[in-house]
């Protein structure tokens, strides 16, 4: 009994001694697998780091995008100097036109010396044989505009002497050069999609009460909408600018990815600008169609039953190209002021934003910088579209003149709550709508188009 339980202890001692061994030579391998494993990590870290701060980037602009001055230039510079911010090399090749002209006393030589910008002149200007043509046709004239032989000779020239990781569209209207993009060039092309565009010029018909202009801006919306449809794939990825916008191209049949990121901007509160109280204020160029349908309603429907409601509120309407009639306009209450030296000075000094936006897409840049600057906005629901807010929290809807009086009259009698809303839009813009974040987001796009080709 005693050496049999002698023995049986030496095979317990053994097998402890065999099983410790296992147990060492275990976690050996485990430690060699974790020490390889971040081996690995670090490594491809340091890869993808590589790829982000050596990325060339040849961005393509409808229009030159500096300086700023309109709500699509202040969207394409935000990005440029995002990416330049982020050790990107930009190159910028934009479109200039009558209507959008290369301001070239006010390039600076930061700018001209980062971006290596050029530009190509295109005539923009719509004529009425070239309409009828396309209208024939069946084809896009919106689109057909921006074909021209001289840009297409400029980005040769661009694609052959330089290489780039993305080339990136600013827009719709620059998809007909993605052929000559893919002849000279393995960079990735994506389209920045700004808005749906053919949406836009929907609700403008749809809003428009003269029958042969209705029936042609309808036209205009059904070529824009084909030809969208039609080329949806041509890209190797497609940013938007909103998230429903996004949600259109992949219910419209887009197999290319998506990635929805909005327009940044560094919130910058103006404490040193005196707000006068009881103004509103508008701002926004008034080229574009859908801000002169809004600024019509505004003045003909909108104001009268504020200025009713609120006798000592004052209205000021800033913004580019205000026609002559609309400048020669006397309305009780209401300030013509047209363009403004510092559009930033002149939204601190009002206290309330005011946006009628009855047709558009996207998102309105005016509306983001009105709230970085912490004012309350007063928007229909289709002017607020794309931003992620909250109804009285960060912002006030209204989509008729009484609910417009309602808000307005609310927040000049009540100005506490006023400004709740205006520093609640700011909070959500500082952290929602960070140029940082942002465009951090959009890199990581770009590195998993450039690493999984």
């Amino acid at each position: 009994m005693v050496i049999a339980g002698k023995k049986h202890l030496r095979l317990l001692i053994i097998s402890s001694a065999n099983n410790n061994q296992y147990q060492l030579i275990t976690f050996f391998l485990y430690l060699c697998f974790a020490m390889l494993h971040t081996l690995i990590t670090v490594l491809w870290y340091e890869s993808v780091r590589y790829v982000i701060h050596s990325m060339k980037i040849l961005q393509l602009c409808n229009k030159p995008p500096y300086p700023p001055t309109d709500g699509g230039a202040l969207a394409m510079n935000s990005i440029t100097q995002g990416l330049l911010s982020m050790g990107c090399e930009v190159k910028v090749l934009a479109i200039c036109s009558d209507k959008h002209p290369v301001r070239q006393h006010l390039l600076t030589d930061d700018y001209l010396e980062n971006t290596q910008f050029e530009s190509v002149y295109i005539d923009l200007d719509p004529h009425v044989i070239d309409a009828s043509v396309a209208a024939l046709c069946g084809e896009s004239y919106h689109v057909k505009r921006y074909i021209s032989s001289a840009f297409t000779a400029k980005l040769i020239d661009i694609l052959t002497h330089q290489e780039f990781d993305i080339v990136q569209l600013e827009g719709l209207y620059l998809t007909p050069y993605v052929e000559t993009i893919r002849k000279h060039s393995q960079a990735h092309i994506v389209m920045r999609a700004h808005n749906v565009e053919h949406h836009i010029w929907k609700q403008l018909a749809s809003s428009c009460k003269n029958p042969l202009r209705r029936s042609y801006l309808k036209h205009l919306s059904l070529t824009l909408r084909a030809y969208e449809i039609e080329h949806i794939n041509d890209y190797d990825g497609i940013a938007c600018i909103t998230k429903q916008d996004a949600q259109y191209f992949k219910n419209a049949g887009c197999r290319r990815p998506i990635v929805s990121i909005p327009f940044a901007v560094t919130p910058e509160p103006l404490d040193n600008v005196s707000e006068e109280p009881a103004t509103l204020f508008h701002i926004g160029s008034m080229d574009w169609l859908p801000n002169q349908q809004s600024i019509d309603w505004l003045l003909n429907d909108i104001w009268p039953v504020i200025h009713k409601e609120v006798a000592k509120a004052r209205l000021y309407l800033a913004g580019r190209h205000m026609t002559k009639d609309l400048m020669e306009r006397h309305i009780d209450g209401v300030s013509i002021v047209g363009e403004v030296p510092d559009a930033m000075y002149f939204i601190g000094s009002k206290q309330i934003n005011i946006v009628p936006l009855r047709s558009g897409s996207g998102i309105r840049v005016k509306i983001i910088e009105a709230m970085s600057a912490g004012k309350t906005v007063i928007s229909t629901t289709v002017g607020a579209e794309g931003i992620d807010y909250t109804d009285g929290e960060n912002i006030l809807i209204a989509n008729t003149p009484e609910e417009f009086a309602h808000h307005v009259k609310h927040c000049i009698e009540n100005p506490d709550f006023c400004h709740q809303i205006g520093r609640n839009a700011y909070n959500l813009i500082a952290t929602e709508y960070d140029s940082k974040h942002l465009t951090d987001k959009l890199i990581n796009f770009y590195q998993r188009l450039c690493l999984h080709e």
